[in-house]
């Protein structure tokens, strides 16, 4: 069955402008772009745009909030029933692909995978590895440890210290289904007893996380907010930065040598401060890291575009609502991004970082039909989640608001 998506104008993410074009769809995949395309039934578009499906490389598909005390207060098995509505969630505004930064089991990935549950497929980090006492060391004060996410068969604990205990636990990881290794490189915002500026590994065990990583056929994301960080995952090889909070002139010289990507979050730390405003219950220290952070991460983000840094979109949602992921498109506009680049970091270099360029990204005969139709101006952010209109993976349409496709 060959269906035309016809009428309509296409932003195929090349880079190449909006321009009127049918898009032929045949067996799951884009089969041919072009005009006055015929087939076997037609979609009609007409006065709308095509986009290929969107990407978000920072989520947590387990997380639904911030708020401790209530996580504490939830049954285990709980935040998969959670996770099922995020997707979802995920998935009506356009977004079709994911990289989770770190919660998502091979369960989860298995289970959208195989229809299971509707949502954007999943590309899944299972933890986050962290030294003791870093960005992911749940210790309070109080001398309790809370983990936002806890340890159970298929997601280990991920606290080490030292190159042999990390090398194990990146093994760990990969026996676990990992497609991805994430690691801190720096303390953060949320976490009770480090800063952004606390380094997280030395170059060392990085050296010996990157190593292990690759021997497994994977490469790494690192959580780096603090300069010194971003530095030492830069020169350890580490495929993309995450938020990137205080990048400096040195910093960026050196992403813009080695290749490396600027994942932004740039939602993050309002997120943060959103919460509290709206009486959710963030640690005093937490809630003074996220108002610190925000001025200082929009000018590095504004550097790194103007110096011409690899991007790729992403969120940190849950720390802001599954949903709202198409705020960072407007904040990354705001911050000096221009429009038609800010719709190609979310979908073909999106595509890139994440190793799929050769399937998904853009609209080009061969790839992977996953496609969003929007009403209005694609490049009007501030309004884009309210316009999509339907939501196409592999040709399949998963989220409708229009006609059903009729006879050619």
């Amino acid at each position: 069955m060959r269906t035309i998506f016809s009428g309509g104008s296409v932003f195929d993410g090349t880079g190449a402008a909006v321009a009127d074009a049918d898009v032929a769809v045949e067996d799951g995949r884009v089969v041919e772009v072009g005009p006055g395309l015929d087939g076997d039934e037609s979609v009609d578009v007409s006065g709308k745009t095509l986009l290929p499906g969107l990407f978000d490389c920072h989520v947590h598909v387990m997380l639904s909030h911030l708020d401790v005390w209530r996580l504490l207060q939830t049954p285990f098995s709980y935040r998969f029933y959670e996770a099922v509505r995020n997707l979802e969630a995920t998935l009506q505004i356009g977004i079709t692909t994911v990289r989770d930064a770190g919660g998502a089991d091979l369960g989860v990935k298995r289970a959208q995978q195989d229809g299971l549950l509707l949502g954007p497929r999943i590309q899944i980090s299972v933890v986050m590895v962290s030294q003791t006492g870093g960005h992911g060391d749940g210790w309070m004060p109080s001398g309790s440890r809370v983990q936002l996410l806890p340890t159970y068969p298929g997601c280990p604990s991920a606290i080490v210290d030292g190159v042999t205990e990390i090398r194990r636990k990146v093994r760990e990881l990969v026996q676990a289904g990992a497609e991805v290794i994430k690691v801190a490189t720096t303390g953060g915002v949320m976490s009770p007893t480090d800063h952004p500026d606390h380094l997280g590994f030395s170059p060392e065990e990085l050296d010996a996380l990157v190593a292990e990583a690759r021997a497994g056929g994977l490469e790494v994301m690192a959580h780096a907010q603090g300069t010194l960080g971003i530095k030492n995952a830069v020169r350890a090889g580490i495929r993309s930065i995450e938020h990137g909070i205080y990048l400096d002139d040195e910093a960026i010289s050196l992403m813009l040598e080695r290749g490396t990507w600027l994942v932004p979050t740039l939602m993050a730390p309002t997120g943060v401060i959103a919460a509290a405003e709206a009486g959710l219950s963030i640690p005093d220290a937490s809630l003074a890291k996220a108002v610190e952070v925000v001025a200082a991460h929009r000018e590095s983000f504004r550097q790194a575009v103007e110096a011409g840094v690899k991007i790729a979109m992403g969120t940190d949602s849950a720390v802001t609502p599954h949903g709202e992921n198409l705020t960072e498109l407007q904040l990354m506009a705001e911050c000096g991004m221009p429009a038609e680049d800010v719709l190609v970091a979310t979908t073909r270099s999106a595509a890139e970082l994440m190793g799929l360029e050769d399937e998904l990204g853009t609209i080009e005969a061969g790839k992977r039909a996953d496609l969003v139709v929007v009403n209005g101006d694609p490049f009007d952010f501030a309004t884009l989640r309210d316009r999509v209109v339907s939501v196409y993976q592999d040709g399949v349409e998963v989220v409708t608001s229009a006609p059903a496709p009729v006879a050619a």
